[in-house]
């Protein structure tokens, strides 16, 4: 019997994703019936051109269907400078108040087309962390807390950072300097405490890592305001848990305090509900005040008295790094940005 040799066709395999080819701006500007410079101009949201709101439409409509997003890096080269703000991600938990802060400068940052990137240089410091930011070639830094000396500047700079923002107490060479006055904080809870009638005031110094650039600024500030007064001052070192406040608490007829200041709101309530726990009545026999003004602190019985804290603008803070990038020629400024003011409350 004959056989006969019949060769079946591969049926080619569908492409996988990786082996698709990757949509360009000519695959939009023929879907789009445009040129390859109109979608530029739509995509890059270039203000310079005037483009018509249907042709708008069509451009977006077909870079969505082709799954085509601009190339940040292409469009960098072609600019001369990134649109990257880099903000190097705390190495401590930032409380509300500066969570809230931070979502509102990215927000504004995105509304004038820059790209936030949060950057955890867990182990950098210094001109090393500063080195390690500047391998992304960010067009702007904003570097909150200390740690940045003017030979980090000086690296970012050379590395085409346009704007290197400083959030803190103390002002760096070289760069924008945003400061906050957090000794101010601890001064106003102090007087406070002092015109309602306490003369033996604790401090509560937070143990975890990180917070000294705040904790330390805001207990000079009590000192300042009790310098030559006949009040007494206590440092009380408080870990953030349960455990550590319960065990300040039991010792708490020992140390004799009327008062305390306890670094912040958070602190406050849990050292308030260790207190109360060990029938320390607040504020009959201990007044307490923390500071950021949460709202969680007015549903605290008896409601919390705070330091209310005012911080720049995210929107303010957004038009000065736009400003410093645009005109990267300027000298570096020196803006203070931070109000205090007590609101009192049932627990002082």
């Amino acid at each position: 019997m004959p056989y006969v040799m019949v060769q079946i066709p591969k049926t080619p395999a569908p492409a996988s994703p990786a082996q698709r080819s990757v949509p360009t701006s000519a695959d939009v500007a023929r879907l789009a019936g445009v040129s390859r410079a109109t979608v530029s101009y739509v995509l890059n949201n270039t203000s310079a051109v005037r483009i018509s709101e249907p042709t708008r439409r069509r451009v977006h409509e077909a870079a969505k269907e082709l799954g085509y997003v601009p190339h940040a890096a292409a469009r960098s080269l072609r600019a001369g400078h990134s649109r990257m703000v880099l903000m190097p991600a705390p190495s401590f938990t930032v409380g509300s108040l500066y969570s809230r802060f931070l979502s509102d400068l990215q927000l504004a940052l995105g509304r004038l087309d820059y790209t936030v990137v949060q950057h955890g240089s867990v182990g950098l410091h210094g001109d090393e962390a500063a080195r390690a930011w500047a391998e992304l070639r960010p067009v702007a830094v904003l570097v909150s807390g200390a740690g940045l000396g003017p030979k980090g500047v000086t690296v970012l700079k050379r590395s085409g950072a346009r704007a290197v923002v400083t959030l803190g107490p103390e002002s760096v060479d070289g760069a924008h300097a945003l400061l906050m006055d957090y000794e101010a904080v601890g001064h106003c809870a102090a007087r406070h405490l002092y015109d309602r009638g306490r003369r033996r005031i604790g401090v509560v110094v937070p143990e975890e890592k990180g917070l000294e650039s705040f904790s330390a600024p805001r207990l000079q500030g009590v000192r300042r305001a009790l310098y030559g007064t006949d009040a007494t001052l206590t440092e009380l070192p408080l870990a953030y848990e349960e455990e550590s406040a319960a065990r300040l608490a039991a010792r708490w007829r020992d140390l004799g305090l009327d008062a305390v200041f306890a670094y912040n709101d958070e602190y406050a309530m849990l050292l308030t509900r260790a207190l109360q726990d060990e029938g320390v009545r607040v504020p009959a026999d201990t007044a307490v005040i923390g500071a950021d003004d949460l709202m969680l602190g007015r549903l605290l019985r008896p409601r919390l008295s705070t330091v209310h804290i005012e911080l720049p603008s995210g929107r303010d803070l957004a038009e000065l790094v736009d400003r410093a990038v645009r005109n990267p020629g300027t000298p570096p400024g020196t803006h203070k940005v931070l109000g205090a003011t007590v609101v009192h409350r049932d627990s002082s």
